[in-house]
């Protein structure tokens, strides 16, 4: 039999093939992501779990003049192959290839830029609305959504809206249960009932107003080509429930949906995951995990809080052992913020676990519910700084510079491990005040990191460097690559430690001994560590040189930290080439 899938450059061929001939191009569309991801990464699972659900959307609408988007878009892997991209396809996720996520400078079938959850609703109404407006009442607008990302906040609102207006909007909800863990809260446990036949209460979508269908088997191609065609012909929102799983067509992805959310490199005939070099040195998120463990059986009060990402926080480990103080909120960053306030009004402290990137999110809840009435919440900000492949969407870089300016707030950056565990230790000693830690993805650089605690006196930074030419202050983990660009350079460093409040008594002594000072952080240089030296400087009327480095006033793409760092000049043989022609400068 020839490949179909050779075939098939865009939406306009698919659409020439015959419908009994689908499935076997979505059996070969399988095998192409899963032989494609095994040996590149990336988000395997959500893809193969709706093949046949995104060859008959393109087989059924005109994309991309009927406007596709889907939520999220770990599941878009298909959408990209059949979409002018199959041949490029090998070098998604890669430093200058494909993005892992729909991007609309990439593809004109891309029509709206996604990379976090619950978007999809409202940008696809809001389309729709514009369509309507300009006179085009032939154009159709279709929202792929997941069970996980339909109970976020921001969903719902889209439905509201959408349930009072006649937009030519179709609704998919791809329902597999899972989202990157397994999908938590009554509307899981509804449509659970649904799926069974065993709800007894009114319809959810219906009540909004709109045409509900299904559920259907996600899987049965003829059966959502035949719904598909039947929702065109229906005016006003629709809503159409599949079910799905997720890795199909990979035992190994179904058995383990968690695992193969994103597997890494793996046999892409066996399944089986290939096991990485062995390291001794721990992730981050598991320090933060397993401390909180350690931290709360001696502390009855300590409760963790994560909007669905148990698993990539390590919050797992919590969950696990004292189940009863930890929660899984589902993907509601807002919700999660303010829960954690109402706890700490009832004297708990929470440790909320939210990435950097998600944490934007919840800005207002910060500002109003937490930082406002002065409520011991502590945040911890995992994946800050560059996280690598997910690019733009997900790189923790800005986090300092949004929660700088707000009052009643402290801010930490743990260098390593030991100072992650010591400023946990420390926040639940008891504080006054809010607490953001921040902290990397990936690996950290000590080996015996579960060292006994210590307390950190809030807004103390350190000297880990005594030099002559000029001084260099960083601020978290980018000190490692700072103390190897300047091993055998008559530099002193700086780990300031903290960007709120900053050290004012050791700032005043580094402005007075050195003419020369450069700030390193991996935080965006506009408003960041780097502008808050600088502001404390123009404050006390010093005349310093300052340099500033960071990541620069764009938004980054998607490559390896090693990559993005080097590209950025914040690699360690790149901070030691620019240190180095500073120190000769002053010399000459």
């Amino acid at each position: 039999m020839s490949n179909l899938l050779n075939t098939i450059n865009s939406p306009k061929e698919l659409r020439l093939l015959n419908q009994k001939d689908l499935p076997q191009l979505a059996k070969e569309l399988r095998e192409f992501i899963i032989n494609i991801v095994a040996t590149k990464e990336g988000h395997l699972g959500a893809s193969l779990g709706v093949v046949e659900l995104t060859i008959a959307l393109h087989y059924v609408f005109n994309t991309p003049k009927d406007e596709l988007i889907w939520d999220v878009g770990h599941q878009a892997y298909g959408h990209k192959i059949l979409t002018e991209r199959r041949n490029k396809f090998n070098t998604n996720r890669q430093l200058g290839g494909l993005s892992g996520f729909p991007k609309r400078s990439e593809s004109n079938y891309d029509t709206f830029g996604v990379g976090h959850a619950s978007t999809s609703i409202s940008a696809a109404l809001g389309m729709a609305i514009a369509s309507k407006l300009k006179g085009d009442f032939e154009k159709h607008h279709i929202a792929v959504i997941g069970d996980a990302s339909i109970a976020g906040g921001m969903a719902f609102e889209g439905l509201n809206h959408a349930g009072v207006t006649d937009a030519n909007l179709v609704v998919i909800l791809n329902d597999n249960a899972i989202g990157i863990d397994p999908s938590v809260g009554a509307l899981k446990m509804y449509l659970t009932n649904v799926k069974k036949g065993t709800q007894k209460r009114n319809n959810i979508i219906k009540a909004l107003n709109f045409d509900y269908s299904g559920p259907i088997d996600g899987h049965d191609i003829d059966k959502i080509i035949f719904e598909l065609h039947r929702l065109k012909s229906i005016k006003g929102p629709k809503f159409l429930h599949i079910i799905t799983t997720k890795g199909k067509g990979l035992k190994q992805a179904e058995t383990d949906q968690v695992k193969y959310h994103a597997p890494g490199k793996f046999n892409s005939l066996t399944g089986e995951i290939i096991a990485k070099s062995a390291s001794r040195h721990p992730k981050y998120q598991d320090v933060f995990g397993l401390t909180i463990v350690e931290l709360a059986k001696e502390n009855e009060n300590i409760v963790g809080i994560t909007p669905a990402m148990p698993t990539g926080s390590s919050l797992k480990y919590m969950m696990a052992k004292i189940p009863e103080r930890a929660f899984d909120v589902g993907i509601a960053e807002q919700h999660a913020v303010t829960l954690a306030a109402g706890m700490a009004t009832q004297g708990l402290i929470p440790f909320c676990n939210i990435y950097s990137t998600f944490l934007q999110r919840a800005y207002d809840q910060i500002i109003h519910d937490v930082a406002l009435q002065k409520l011991p919440v502590v945040f911890c900000l995992d994946r800050a700084g560059l996280v690598g492949e997910d690019g733009a969407t997900h790189h923790g870089v800005f986090d300092l510079s949004y929660l700088r300016c707000i009052p009643n707030l402290i801010i930490f950056a743990p260098r390593n491990e030991i100072e992650l565990r010591n400023i946990m230790y420390t926040a639940q000693l008891g504080l006054d005040l809010p607490l953001a830690i921040r902290y990397p993805r990936g690996r950290g650089i000590t080996v015996n990191w579960k060292q006994a605690f210590s307390k950190i006196e809030i807004g103390k930074g350190v000297q880990l460097k005594k030099g002559k030419s000029l001084a260099i202050l960083s601020i978290g983990s980018i000190a490692k690559n700072v103390s190897e660009a300047i091993l055998n350079l008559d530099v002193s460093h700086y780990d300031m430690r903290f960007v709120k409040p900053l050290d004012d008594k050791l700032l005043h002594t580094i402005l007075k001994e050195y003419n020369t000072i450069i700030t390193i952080e991996d935080n965006a240089i506009k408003g960041g560590f780097g502008s808050a030296v600088l502001e404390f400087a123009s404050a006390n009327n010093y005349k310093n040189d300052m340099t500033l480095l960071g990541i620069p006033d764009s938004f980054i793409e998607h490559g390896t930290v090693d990559e993005l760092q080097y590209a950025l000049k914040l690699d360690p043989g790149s901070l030691k080439n620019y240190i180095t022609g500073l120190i000769k400068k002053r010399g000459s």
